[in-house]
């Protein structure tokens, strides 16, 4: 089993930055990829970025530019700074690993999720 705890969202005003992380433990045999989702009121859940095991990102055009996504493979973390927040980044982040477990298989594992609220 793997499981993934989020952590660094909370409150900040427009303008601001935040930085969340993402650790993955557990039953771990590979990480193919990692990346970080997110979901506002009302709305269906959206792509914010993804990194791969060899470092490819890809970003939604509406935050490309001002968050960027890293990865900490020793660590088994995944991270997502976010700069030049808006109102409209509100929403709940989560966290998302895909990759084989360790006698378990493939898996494609979500986190708990963490709220980023970005006041105007």
């Amino acid at each position: 089993q793997v499981q993934l705890v989020e952590s660094g969202g909370g409150l900040v005003q427009a303008g601001g930055s935040l930085r969340l992380s993402c650790a993955a433990s557990g039953s771990i045999f590979s990480i193919n990829a990692m990346g970080w989702y997110r979901q506002a009121p009302g709305k269906q859940r959206e792509l914010v970025a993804a990194i791969t095991s060899d470092g490819s990102t890809n970003y939604a055009d509406s935050v490309k530019g001002r968050f960027t996504i890293s990865r900490d493979h020793a660590k088994n973390t995944v991270y997502l700074q976010m700069n030049s927040l808006k109102p409209e980044d509100t929403a709940v982040y989560y966290c998302n690993a895909q990759g084989v477990s360790a006698g378990w298989g493939a898996y494609d594992n979500w986190g708990q999720g963490t709220q980023v609220t970005v006041s105007s």
